[in-house]
């Protein structure tokens, strides 16, 4: 009876290690969960060594005659063989399983695991709008982030801003959002009841940064401690997907904060070719789950797939068109993404960009390339020209008297040139200066202090060079009186409508484009002349004349 009892208190205090190691690493029950493999190979030494011990100590003569003469009697009973043959087995299956899932064996399917389409730039990359430009980076967007937090002095004391910052499209608008966090474990002590209050919201455009108070706090999150704690929360709803390590911060178009959590899927073997199969949409207020495939992910939502885990794809795609060893010797034709990325706003979805260049290590990139965070949808460009790290030296040696530092570029298309778009920074991180650089020809540098002065400098820079507007080669000319005229607020930008006699267009002038603010010398019935693109409505006005 007695050996029963205490099998039975060896029993629960096992059970109790288990379930305290399960709830601090919460890894998932499935077999291509490499955490559930060291999971199951740590259960199993622990129960070779109990039984070894037990022996030992019931064929020594107790514990304390083990220990005061340390001799170990290293024979092995029928169960401690069984755990080490049983051992052996999970090691080599790991083992193997790694080396079947490796690029070694499956070039091909790695090869094969994103599809890329060639496209045209011209076509796929608009004329740019400086109103949706996001000029920060995320170093940036982190100092107004802190710079708003510290003035909010009745959450200061209680709530810090998570490094989250996490761009996405809202409205058609960049932004970039990072929930609030506990300051400390006290203070989530004394706070989580009512979760936390508020995110920050920063345009990337134009800089304002909003601290968005919820009427309800926000109740799950990476700074929860207990059950709350979101990566917590989706394993025990979850217990056997895997999820990728990040999961992103977002609002939907009302503002609601949602946490995005893709779940990982095996292509390739036990571990290899990992892309996205599903995602879990949970409200970060109330925890409600929601689990989608991934061709089901509501529009709203803009990042699924991690930019690194996109630009891994690519460079499977790049360097392992002629098998494993080519990409390690000979290299033939292996391409590869450069070192760095930047997002895109690009029909309604946030694009990860990044040049791509031969794995050769030259200073020049070879194309170009665009990947959807949503879907995965990939686009190459052939625009050869400079690399990124390239373009960011060009620029800052316009301003090395300054010590300026380049921000990664955006690529931008002006003029129907692909051009590399940066913020200068100085040594606090503050955004002084912008500069363009021409992909193609990166000895043509624009900067100014501002984006208007900047772009006006590279637009005279292509003029001299004999370059024009693809704007202006489109667009039509039309003179006449004018018939009515009204200013228009649309998003907190100022424009002014027009009609002319006898004609039906309505005419629109943005006053954001320094270039058109002599139209509010005008008034109703003055004679106007103007170059305008009519494949919008109301009609674009470019230039007065």
């Amino acid at each position: 009876m007695k050996k029963t009892a205490k099998y039975v208190v060896i029993a629960i205090i096992l059970l109790v290690a288990a379930f305290v190691y399960y709830y601090i690493t919460i890894p998932a029950f499935n077999i291509h969960s490499v955490g559930t493999w060291w999971f199951v190979i740590g259960a199993v030494i622990v129960v070779g060594v109990i039984l070894s011990v037990r022996k030992m100590i019931r064929e020594g003569g107790g514990i304390e005659y083990v220990i005061k003469n340390k001799t170990l009697d290293i024979s092995l009973n029928i169960s401690t063989k069984i755990c080490l043959g049983l051992l052996a087995v999970l090691l080599v299956t790991l083992g193997i399983g790694a080396l079947l899932s490796s690029p070694i064996i499956n070039a091909k399917k790695y090869q094969q695991l994103m599809s890329v389409e060639n496209r045209d730039f011209t076509k796929d990359i608009s004329e740019v709008d400086y109103n949706t430009i996001p000029i920060l980076d995320k170093d940036s967007a982190a100092l107004l982030g802190n710079r708003k937090m510290g003035s909010m002095v009745d959450m200061v004391s209680q709530f810090e801003v998570s490094n989250d910052y996490s761009q996405i499209n809202v409205n058609n608008k960049p932004v970039r959002v990072t929930p609030l966090v506990y300051a400390s474990p006290i203070k989530w002590l004394t706070n989580q009841s009512k979760g936390i209050p508020a995110y920050i919201k920063i345009d990337m455009a134009t800089q304002d940064t909003e601290c968005v108070k919820l009427e309800q706090g926000i109740k799950y999150s990476k700074a929860e401690y207990l059950n709350r704690n979101i990566y917590r929360h989706l394993r025990f709803r979850y217990p056997t997907y895997i999820f990728t390590d990040q999961i992103f911060f977002e609002i939907d178009e009302e503002g609601t904060p949602f946490w995005i959590c893709p779940v990982k899927k095996f292509n390739i073997g036990l571990f290899g070719g990992v892309t996205i199969g599903n995602v879990v949409i949970c409200n970060a207020v109330t925890g409600e789950c929601t689990d989608y495939k991934i061709d089901e992910v509501p529009q709203w939502v803009d990042k699924v797939y991690q930019a690194e885990l996109l630009m891994e794809l690519y460079d499977y795609s790049g360097t392992l068109k002629h098998g494993y060893f080519n990409s390690v010797l000979g290299q033939k034709d292996c391409l590869q993404t450069t070192n760095g990325y930047n997002y895109i706003a690009l029909d309604d979805d946030v694009w990860v960009y990044s040049g791509v260049t031969s794995v050769s290590g030259d200073q020049s990139n070879v194309g170009f390339v665009l990947m959807n965070q949503r879907t995965m949808e990939t686009r190459f460009y052939k625009v050869e020209g400079a690399t990124e790290e390239s373009a960011m030296s060009s620029a800052e040696g316009q301003v090395q008297n300054l010590g300026y530092k380049a921000t990664f570029p955006l690529l931008l298309n002006i003029s129907g040139e692909p051009t590399y778009f940066m913020a200068l920074k100085d040594g606090a991180g503050l955004v002084k200066m912008y500069g363009m650089v021409n992909i193609q020809k990166y000895q043509w540098v624009a900067t100014g202090n501002s984006i208007k002065e900047c772009e006006k400098a590279y637009s005279k820079l292509l003029k001299n060079n004999g370059i024009t507007s693809t704007l202006e080669e489109q667009s039509k000319s039309i003179s006449g009186r004018i018939t009515n005229l009204i200013p228009v607020n649309i998003e907190g930008n100022t424009h002014i409508y027009f009609a002319l006699e006898g004609k039906e267009e309505v005419f629109d002038v943005d006053l954001t484009n320094t270039d058109l603010l002599d139209i509010v010398k005008y008034q109703q019935g003055d004679m106007i002349k103007v170059l305008y693109t009519d494949d919008e409505h109301p009609a674009k006005v470019i230039k007065l004349e």
